[in-house]
C-alpha cells in the first residue's frame, strides 16, 4: 500500500486524478489533487480536488450535492496519476451530464458504434419519445404497461424452458430479448441503468442470496 509521499507531484505540486464510477466503470471526469486535498480524500472518503482555476480546495459536491463516495485509489506505474474510483451521488459534470466526456473527437471509419447498454437504454428512450411507425418498440410503448409486464414474463419463461434444456445458445438467444424487454419496462417506469447499478453495488448479492436460502429452508 501506498502513502502520499511516494507520489509523485508536478512541478505546480499536482497530480491528475481520473475519476471512474465504480458500477459502470465510465470515466467521470478528469481533475486534480495536491497533497492536502488527496489526504482530505483520504480521511473523509469522499472526491476533494484543487481547482485550478481557483486556486482552492473543491470538495465535489459541497455545493451541487453530487457527492462522490471513494471505492479506492490506485497509482500508475510511474506513480504520477491516479484513478480514483467512486460512487456517486448525482451527476458528475457541472453541465449535469453523467459523465465529463461526452464529445468524440475521432470515431475510426472500420469500427462501427460499440454496443453498451447505456447505448441501447438511450436508443429505447428515444423510442418512446419520437414513436416511429413500424417499430416493435414503438407498439410496446404505445401498448402500454400491462403489454411491457406480459412480455417480460413470456421471454422469462422462454429462458427457464432454454436453460433447463441446457441449450446454451439459445439461452444466451432468450436472455437478450429479456435484457431487451426488461429495458423496455425500466424506460417505461422511468428507471435508468445506473439506478439499477447503483442497487446492486449497494450490496453483497451472493452473501444476500444465501441468506434468504436459508431461511426458506
Amino acid at each position: 500500500m501506498l502513502n502520499i509521499d511516494d507520489l509523485k507531484f508536478n512541478s505546480h505540486g499536482l497530480i491528475p486524478a481520473v475519476v471512474v464510477d465504480a458500477a459502470t466503470k465510465k470515466v467521470l471526469t478528469l481533475a486534480y489533487m495536491n497533497r492536502e486535498s488527496l489526504a482530505i480524500s483520504m480521511a473523509e472518503g469522499r472526491t476533494c480536488f484543487w481547482s485550478r482555476s481557483r486556486q482552492e480546495l473543491w470538495r465535489k459536491g459541497e455545493t451541487s450535492g453530487n457527492v462522490q463516495h471513494i471505492v479506492d485509489i490506485t497509482a500508475d506505474c510511474d506513480r504520477d496519476a491516479l484513478v480514483v474510483t467512486v460512487n456517486k451521488e448525482g451527476p458528475a459534470c457541472h453541465l449535469g451530464t453523467d459523465s465529463c466526456f461526452n464529445d468524440k473527437v475521432y470515431v475510426s471509419p472500420d469500427q462501427g458504434a460499440p454496443f453498451s447498454v447505456e447505448g441501447l437504454y438511450e436508443l429505447l428512450q428515444g423510442r418512446k419519445a419520437q414513436l416511429p411507425e413500424g417499430s416493435y418498440t414503438t407498439y410496446l410503448f404505445q401498448k402500454g404497461l400491462d403489454k411491457i409486464l406480459k412480455k417480460v414474463g413470456e421471454e422469462s419463461t422462454e429462458v427457464i424452458i432454454a436453460g433447463k434444456a441446457e441449450d446454451k445458445a439459445e439461452t444466451i438467444y432468450e436472455i437478450a430479448d429479456l435484457m431487451y424487454h426488461v429495458m423496455v419496462l425500466m424506460v417505461e417506469m422511468g428507471i435508468s441503468v445506473e439506478d439499477v447499478m447503483a442497487e446492486l453495488a449497494s450490496r453483497h448479492v451472493i452473501d444476500h442470496k444465501v441468506k434468504q436460502e436459508k431461511m426458506t429452508k
